[in-house]
């Protein structure tokens, strides 16, 4: 059996797909949000009142999944994307990795939550757990998405031109800016944020799951966990104390995976993984 070298090619993103993605992905999002701040008159009366449940908004923060796959269309095809999407079934990861995305992140909600004299978990409303579970799961529907686009197309790009640890410092700036517009918007929770806070805890973030990528071998689904854990309704509000912590926990966890972040052995370089873009051609 011989490996046909043209669809291997063919299904290999070009590093240059970066500047699409990126393209794509800030001309959706502060396009729709741009709209709010420069005409909100004209857009809340053609659009409606922008808030979380808008359909808006949805697209806004959808932005980087939208453009990873309209990038993956164009460079790969449909062949490209279903090849992408078997990333998702990449389940294996260190026991200890999966402990801290599951138990040590809540911990640190707690924990914050706690120093500023807050609840264990966040208070129910009136009407139950009924509500805050649909909350969850439509949770699961906005920020994990995000990870198609930062760590599905824009980690490994960046990755084959630097060591892991400046990908995950430039996405995590990247993904601070691009939230910028949101904070300029009264009628949704960004508004009554403090943005350098925010903006430091996305650095700090982007550089804590960039490990946690890495040795999961490029998986989608351990990084979508990892955001999802950080919207769970069910986690009490911790700022700015878990951001505090997170920051110390970034720095310990870059000083113990040190052999790893700061060299680009073992790092997950391609978009489509190679075991999926080879496609199988029997000589003749």
């Amino acid at each position: 059996m011989q490996i046909d070298a043209n669809s291997t090619d063919k299904l290999r993103l070009s590093s240059l797909a970066l500047i699409s993605f990126l393209g794509i992905t800030f001309f959706i999002t502060w396009g729709l949000i741009g709209i709010y701040i420069l005409a909100p008159e004209m857009a809340a009366a053609t659009f409606g009142e922008i808030s979380g449940a808008h359909p808006f908004f949805f697209l806004a923060t959808w932005s980087p999944a939208i453009a990873a796959f309209v990038v993956l269309f164009l460079y790969s095809g449909m062949s490209g994307i279903r090849a992408f999407l078997t990333r998702l079934l990449l389940w294996r990861c260190s026991v200890g990795w999966a402990a801290f995305i599951l138990l040590f992140l809540p911990l640190v909600f707690v924990a914050g939550s706690l120093i500023k004299g807050g609840p264990v978990l966040a208070p129910l409303p009136p009407e139950g757990m009924g509500p805050v579970v649909a909350v969850l799961f439509m949770m699961l529907m906005l920020g994990p998405m995000e990870e198609f686009g930062w760590r599905g197309v824009m980690q490994p790009l960046l990755q084959r031109h630097m060591a892991p640890i400046w990908a995950g410092l430039i996405i995590g700036v990247t993904w601070g800016i691009w939230h910028g517009p949101a904070f300029l918007l009264s009628s949704t929770v960004y508004a009554d944020w403090n943005f350098l806070p925010f903006f430091i805890g996305n650095v700090t973030l982007a550089v804590l799951v960039t490990p946690i990528f890495n040795s999961a071998q490029g998986s989608l689904l351990w990084p979508m966990f990892f955001h999802w854990q950080l919207i769970n309704p069910f986690w009490p509000d911790a700022q700015p104390w878990d951001t505090i912590i997170l920051v110390g926990v970034a720095v310990s966890v870059v000083w113990w995976n040190r052999d790893t972040v700061f060299t680009r052995d073992g790092a997950v370089t391609e978009v489509i993984p190679a075991t999926t873009a080879l496609t199988p051609k029997v000589a003749g």
